[in-house]
């Protein structure tokens, strides 16, 4: 699940959400809130997706899939993790405490997450119920790359 991994929304929260507390000024501070506070918005968009697609599977569907293991350790409970079933880890995020390399961290954060979408709309290019709000948190990556750009203007 996008939601836990070193990509994934939660990280991206905990990253932005931390980061504000150094923030050199309120046009900085006031980005990394709102991106950070958004971000918990775009964790739910992608915990009910996952729930949406799990919640019916028979046990042929989950052995089949490869959703076995998980399966075993969580039922079909929605747990953050990465696509590759790594848990979450807070050793993923950073927060330097350095307004630059903090603001260079969060650029390449929303471009990281924009190829995870990118990546995950190849998977799901005949699923339009998956594929439209996907395409939707894409956009929304670039709006933040976007934001972090004037912050760091304004740094």
């Amino acid at each position: 699940m996008h939601s836990g991994g070193p990509d994934g929304e939660i990280n991206a929260s905990l990253r932005y959400l931390s980061q504000r507390f150094t923030a050199p000024n309120r046009i900085c501070r006031g980005v990394l809130n709102d991106v950070g506070t958004e971000e918990l918005a775009h964790l739910e968009i992608v915990s009910t997706i996952v729930h949406q697609l799990t919640q019916n599977l028979s046990m042929e569907e989950i052995e089949n899939s490869g959703f076995g293991p998980y399966y075993i350790d969580h039922t079909i409970g929605v747990w953050p993790q990465s696509a590759a079933g790594t848990p979450l880890n807070s050793c993923e995020f950073q927060s330097k405490g350095d307004p630059i390399t903090d603001l260079f961290e969060n650029l390449a954060a929303e471009q990281k997450a924009r190829s995870t979408y990118d990546n995950i709309l190849r998977v799901v290019k005949d699923m339009p119920e998956v594929a439209d709000p996907i395409r939707f948190l894409r956009a929304r990556e670039i709006v933040h790359f976007q934001r972090f750009g004037e912050a760091k203007r304004a740094t």
